[in-house]
């Protein structure tokens, strides 16, 4: 099972709605399907040209190990080693920092959801906020 697209815009409009409600920064939002593909991006108005990589990174560095970011910058403190590894791994591509959310039904990951704009607690409290209105369970990590 994945997130469709339909999906994947409800989480990011939820998102939308929950920065606006919480004050936040302007945000980008990637949400991946459970193969790490990029199913819907959005990026507000003023943030910098950088923060679709940055999502995509939390996001993809959660589904590919199967834990939320927070778990992967723990681990990234534990293990920095590990963690150079699996960034090499991946081009460089995964971002080991709060803000990238597994989205699960029944106990099966669908995919995640990276957000990047305010600070990394924020943004992850929005990603969960936002998977949990959609009616998807959110691991953080």
């Amino acid at each position: 099972m994945n997130l469709s697209l339909d999906q994947a815009q409800a989480i990011i409009k939820n998102c939308l709605e929950w920065r606006k409600s919480n004050d936040l920064k302007p945000l980008t939002i990637a949400v991946l399907d459970s193969g790490g593909y990029l199913v819907a991006l959005a990026r507000e108005d003023g943030t910098s040209n950088l923060r679709p990589d940055i999502a995509q990174g939390k996001a993809r560095g959660a589904v590919a190990m199967g834990l939320g970011s927070r778990a992967l910058f723990e681990r990234a403190k534990a293990e920095p080693f590990f963690i150079q590894a699996m960034n090499a791994l991946s081009n460089g591509s995964l971002v080991p920092v709060a803000g990238g959310v597994l989205v699960k039904k029944d106990g099966v990951i669908l995919g995640s959801v990276g957000i990047t704009g305010d600070n990394s607690d924020n943004d992850e409290a929005c990603a969960i906020a936002a998977i949990e209105k959609a009616g998807f369970v959110a691991d953080g990590g």
